[in-house]
């Protein structure tokens, strides 16, 4: 089996669409078709289903995960090969749900390992298991639990999720909001599988409620603005009431034992990490998280503070 159609492959069944991943490889759909083609002829058995639309199927699925294993070796390797003429410098991969949170310790371990290149990858919590084991990255940082299924992990801190809301908002001077309050209020929200959002679903689904989302956003960092420019009320972490203020907004305890983020840090058990992928998990870990050096979402601030 040739490498490049063992890649076309896994972007074929993640997109799960010829002419869409034919657009992201930049080759002639008829191209990809036959690659396809050729593998489920190699194999002896098809892959996708073809029924209406494509879709992997058992036997694809099973594929899938033996291909990305086995490129993943080969990226390690190379990368492994790359750090030892490099005498150590070497380059480490880091997903996460937001890199609002890490900036700070991300700032200070470049300043302290210049040499040492830093690849940040945007990921949904869904997907940081799969990117782990195929080695597509080496460090994630979760928001929400992923499956633990091989990984190891670390958490770096727990912390209460309020509401931010405008300054003029009726509950803005309330210490504390019970979810029963906030059921017909306008919600500014991530959109569906951002740790934000599953916990808002969560808690209204808790009681049997939906929330109300009047906005959603790809960019959570926009979140406060749209929240102090009065179009809705949103949950906001803890950690972004540890900064100046910057916007007209406020931040409410909710009175919930469940709103709350724990902020987990994540790699593969028994897979051998890179100098590189070594010095950061330490940097990361060993940060001074009580303290919330690292630059918050937005500045809110509590209802007290601000009174």
């Amino acid at each position: 089996m040739e490498l490049n159609a063992l890649r076309q492959f896994l972007v074929v069944a993640r997109l799960q669409h010829l002419s869409r991943a034919a657009d992201e490889l930049r080759v002639a759909q008829p191209s990809l078709s036959r690659t396809v083609a050729r593998l489920e002829a190699e194999l002896g058995t098809p892959l996708f289903d073809r029924g209406g639309r494509l879709t992997l199927n058992d036997a694809g699925r099973l594929f899938r995960e033996h291909v990305e294993r086995a490129l993943g070796e080969l990226d390690a390797g190379r990368r492994a090969v790359a750090e030892a003429t490099a005498e150590g410098a070497g380059t480490v991969r880091l997903a996460s749900e937001t890199f609002l949170t890490l900036t700070a310790p991300l700032a200070a371990f470049k300043r302290a390992h210049p040499a040492v290149e830093v690849e940040l990858n945007w990921s949904p919590a869904e997907d940081m298991a799969r990117r782990l084991r195929a080695q597509e990255v080496d460090l994630c940082v979760a928001s929400q639990p992923i499956p633990p299924n091989g990984l190891a992990s670390t958490q770096l801190f727990d912390e209460p999720v309020g509401v931010g809301m405008a300054t003029s908002h009726p509950l803005a001077r309330r210490d504390r909001v019970r979810i029963e309050e906030l059921a017909d209020e306008p919600f500014v929200s991530a959109r569906p599988g951002h740790w934000q959002r599953r916990l808002l679903d969560r808690l209204f689904a808790a009681r049997n409620r939906t929330p109300r989302i009047v906005c959603e956003v790809d960019e959570p960092s926009a979140i406060a603005d749209l929240i102090a420019a009065g179009l809705g009320i949103g949950l906001v972490p803890g950690f972004a009431r540890r900064t100046e203020v910057r916007v007209p907004a406020v931040w409410v305890a909710v009175d919930s034992l469940e709103c709350r983020r724990a902020v987990t840090l994540y790699w593969v058990a028994e897979r051998h990490l890179s100098g590189a992928a070594r010095l950061l998990r330490h940097a990361i870990a060993d940060w001074d998280w009580p303290g919330g050096a690292g630059r918050p979402a937005a500045g809110l601030t509590g209802s007290g503070a601000r009174r």
